[in-house]
């Protein structure tokens, strides 16, 4: 009779006890549902010691969703209640379990259509907040949860020796770093828009990279790199891991030596390589891994009935009690807020001195997930960017510190650390000023803006051409600064070749305010630039004064004409890190507008 025990007893025979909030959430969500369904608890009670009579006519049916990855044990949990005749109010259970990407469900609470389930068990809690910022928090109420499992980086053998495994240990922005940096590890991840594991893990690198603009503009490099390899969902992830120790796949430059990863996936994709040397080792960051904690959610909108309701509750109480326990680590989930014993996380692929046992004790916040999908969202989006480089006599100038270098040299050098961080689907052209360089034009168009990756003369690329620019960008011996004239045609072209569905910019770089007498003025500039902008289809532009000469007050004037921003640096070998910074500024404003 242990197994057919009441609701409590059921909940007291989980391994390890749950954490105070998570029980206050169960138990008003039970007493709100009873409610709902006009029944006590004393009634339930009654119906859960009917076990005799034939299921054939009295089944209560429930249809419920699932993750993919936890629908299998839900399934086992579920076969078990329908082959030993467990009941709710006398009648047998038939919980029909479907498996359904969580963010698929999540989106679809936006439409007005019923949902065809009455439960819904999906990875993490982030897609029920997103379903009740659509629907109403009065559609869904969390009752339980069903079981937990920590996010962590999945590695293949080789590249966790190259990273130290198991004895090394990293926080978030550490390991973030250390597969950036090796390119036979590359990291990897699910698309963080439609995985909540990628989007924990993306949200706990930006707090561990450091807050500021120096911290925002690491996240948004790292988001940048792992952006190359990245799955539609989470079950792809494991598979682009699979094709490195593969001969036919070792020269795929989407392959990923490293993986964000839970740990439950980890154990799945071991249990299948069990006896070979391809399984997955497992990097738990030292400052926390956020956990995937598998609420257990009612969809009163569904219009269950009083015995639906009272069916579902029964279900949960059922997936907590000790065989469904048994049942959930075979699968490799951990008891929800329960501790581990070593056998799960090592056969995911764990070991000390990895902390494996410990979870992050501030899971991020509605806003931080939110702030860190914006940041995702407009990081990858690809880029449109014009970049123009002041060219005047003054870029020759010695940067102090610099070892000698020049103002231009040391510009470039920025200018090609900014260009790696771009894929082959941005966009970016290159133009240079000084007073009279094409006639009677200020400017030059070096390099037309087009995709980084179409080809080019000679079997090079758009990037290898911009490369070859930048490297030979030079000062233009006694040349002025023409910025008026300049600024005025860039931002006219920019406009003119506007590409959807993009990020949009002009970049400007000058080390000095406008010198050219014959030019337009500032205050006609202004008017032309505001005539020009388009909310519609903005084109900011990010105007960085280079060096004390710079008027930091002009290029902020011109900037904010067009919706755009403008910096100071007293050193070039800043401007990478502005660029990033503008980008990442000026994205998160029009994402948010």
């Amino acid at each position: 009779m242990g197994r057919h025990s009441l609701p409590d007893d059921a909940a007291r025979t989980s391994t390890g006890a749950a954490p105070a909030a998570r029980r206050r959430t169960v138990a008003l969500a039970t007493a709100l549902v009873l409610a709902v369904a006009g029944g006590t608890a004393v009634a339930v009670q009654r119906g859960l010691l009917s076990f005799s009579r034939s299921c054939a006519s009295t089944a209560v049916r429930v249809d419920l969703v699932a993750s993919p990855d936890v629908a299998p044990a839900v399934e086992a949990v579920a076969e078990r209640a329908r082959k030993e005749k467990i009941t709710s109010d006398g009648s047998c259970m038939d919980v029909r379990v479907t498996a359904r990407d969580s963010y698929k469900v999540a989106a679809s609470f936006t439409s007005r259509s019923r949902p065809d389930f009455a439960v819904w068990i999906p990875d993490a809690s982030m897609w029920v907040d997103r379903a009740k910022d659509a629907a109403g928090s009065a559609t869904v109420v969390t009752a339980g949860h069903v079981a937990d499992s920590p996010v962590a980086l999945g590695v293949a053998p080789s590249a966790a020796k190259t990273l130290g495994w198991p004895q090394k240990t990293y926080t978030w922005a550490e390991l973030g770093m250390a597969t950036a940096a090796d390119d036979k590890v590359r990291l990897g991840s699910a698309d963080p828009a439609h995985s909540a594991a990628g989007l924990l893990a993306l949200s706990c690198i930006g707090k561990s990279a450091g807050q500021g603009a120096e911290g925002s503009t690491r996240t948004a490099a790292l988001a940048k790199v792992l952006s190359q390899r990245v799955t539609d969902g989470d079950s792809q992830v494991m598979e682009n891991l699979a094709t490195v120790n593969s001969p036919k796949q070792s020269g795929s430059s989407h392959r990923s030596g490293a993986v964000v990863v839970s740990e439950q996936a980890a154990f799945t994709y071991n249990a299948g390589h069990r006896g070979t040397d391809e399984g997955v080792r497992l990097f738990y960051p030292k400052d926390g891994a956020p956990q995937l904690d598998y609420p257990y959610t009612m969809v009163r909108e569904a219009g269950m009935s009083t015995d639906e309701s009272r069916a579902a509750m029964r279900f949960l109480t059922l997936l907590g009690d000790s065989e469904s326990a048994q049942v959930l680590a075979g699968h490799g989930f951990r008891a929800p807020g329960g501790r581990v014993a070593d056998a799960l996380p090592s056969a995911a692929g764990g070991s000390a001195p990895q902390p494996y046992a410990s979870a992050s004790a501030d899971p991020p916040s509605a806003q931080e997930l939110q702030d860190a999908l914006g940041m995702w969202t407009i990081t990858v989006q690809s880029a449109r960017l014009t970049t123009v480089v002041d060219a005047s006599g003054s870029m020759a100038a010695t940067v102090p510190g610099s070892g000698g270098r020049s103002r231009m040299e040391v510009t470039k050098a920025s200018l090609l650390q900014a260009l790696a961080q771009f894929t082959a689907e941005d966009e970016i052209g290159l133009w240079d000023f000084a007073t009279h360089l094409d006639g009677s034009r200020d400017y030059r168009r070096l390099v037309p803006t087009a995709r980084l990756g179409d080809p080019a003369a000679g079997g090079r690329t758009q990037r290898d051409k911009l490369s070859a620019a930048f490297a030979a960008l030079q000062p233009v011996p006694d040349g002025a600064t023409g910025l008026f004239d300049t600024t005025l045609a860039a931002y006219r072209d920019a406009t003119s070749t506007y590409a959807s569905g993009k990020f949009n910019a002009v970049v400007l770089l000058t080390d000095g305010a406008n010198e050219d007498p014959g030019s337009i003025s500032r205050a006609d500039l202004v008017a032309q630039l505001e005539k020009l902008t388009d909310p519609s289809k903005p084109v900011p532009l990010i105007a960085i004064a280079v060096g004390p000469q710079a008027d930091r007050d002009e290029v902020q004037q011109i900037a904010k004409a067009t919706g755009g921003v403008g910096y100071q640096v007293t050193d070039p070998a800043d401007i990478q890190a502005v660029i990033l910074q503008a980008i990442m500024a000026l994205g998160q404003a029009q994402h948010h507008g």
